[in-house]
């Protein structure tokens, strides 16, 4: 069965570091682009972050550009999020997503999410 499993959120204060993990299993990871989201109270779903299959190219959104990173383990079927300098803004629940385009249609999965919470 296809998983994506989500961990590392938590509690942590304006300026401090998190990092997110995002186990793969199900499927085969090296195939799919990797992406993270968040989603705010009161705010639709917002891409953050994305990372191509072979982790040679990466894209951000422009409010954390300069302090995530995404990276990704293929050996290990999984994709981080380091986030630095983190701010209250920051604080929503964060989704792990993979996604594969194939002539006709395009597939996608998603993780069950994690609370990151950044306040003092």
């Amino acid at each position: 069965q296809v998983q994506l499993v989500e961990s590392g959120g938590g509690l942590v204060q304006p300026g401090g570091s998190l990092r997110l993990s995002c186990a793969a299993s199900g499927f085969t990871f090296s195939s799919y682009a990797m992406r993270w989201y968040r989603q705010a109270p009161g705010k639709e779903r917002e891409l953050v972050a994305a990372i191509t299959p072979a982790g040679t190219s990466t894209n951000y959104a422009d409010s954390v550009k300069g302090r995530f990173t995404i990276s990704r383990d293929n050996a290990k079927n999984t994709v981080y999020l380091q986030m630095n300098s983190l701010k209250p803004e920051d604080t929503a629940v964060y989704y792990c997503n993979a996604e594969r385009s194939v002539p006709g249609h395009t597939i996608n999965y998603w993780g069950q999410g994690t609370q990151v919470t950044v306040s003092s």
